[in-house]
């Protein structure tokens, strides 16, 4: 079976990934980023947009499920802030297709994997519709005004959790 990782960009051009240095995580060194085809729906989104995925693992609880997953059939809920609706539908987003090698898993959990080394991509296309690829993944695509209640109420539960560029959510009602 042939492994591929993905990168999505708003830039349509990039014919070679150098590595770089990750704001958050500034001791790995530099590296190229790429997510597996599972999550891949964590980046059906502009670049900036702040956004809390959460799906059940094994180690969720019961409570858990049904209090955050018991009335959808989503293999996947993803939050965004009201205010983002608009430049969802605008952006145009380029998904970028990479060999499984030199990339090694950097975290199971989120389906991040790295290379140390430059990348070349095997390919680039167009996302298309964002908010359609994200139904045909199966995602729930839930609106609010602020992230931050259900931040504070998903980091004490046993879903697995996914917070992107929370630097630039609004954090207060």
């Amino acid at each position: 079976m042939t492994v591929y990782y993905y990168h999505f960009s708003e830039e349509a051009a990039i014919s070679r990934f150098e590595p770089r240095c990750h704001p958050a995580h500034p001791d790995l060194g530099p590296a190229v980023w790429a997510i597996d085809e599972k999550r891949a729906p964590l980046y059906f989104f502009p670049r900036d947009c702040p956004r809390i995925a959460f799906w059940s693992t094994p180690a969720t609880t019961d409570w858990d499920r049904e209090r955050f997953l018991g009335h959808t059939a989503a293999r996947m809920v993803i939050a965004v802030e009201n205010r983002w609706l608009d430049k969802i539908r605008e952006t145009d987003v380029y998904v970028y297709r990479f060999a499984g090698e030199p990339f090694r898993c950097m975290d199971e959990g989120a389906g991040y994997f790295i290379a140390e080394q430059p990348v070349t991509p095997l390919s680039v296309e167009p996302v298309g519709d964002l908010l359609r690829r994200l139904a045909d993944a199966e995602v729930e695509l839930r609106m609010t005004p602020t992230l931050a209640p259900l931040r504070d109420v998903l980091l004490g539960s046993t879903l697995h959790v996914s917070m992107i560029r929370m630097r630039n959510a609004i954090l207060t009602p």
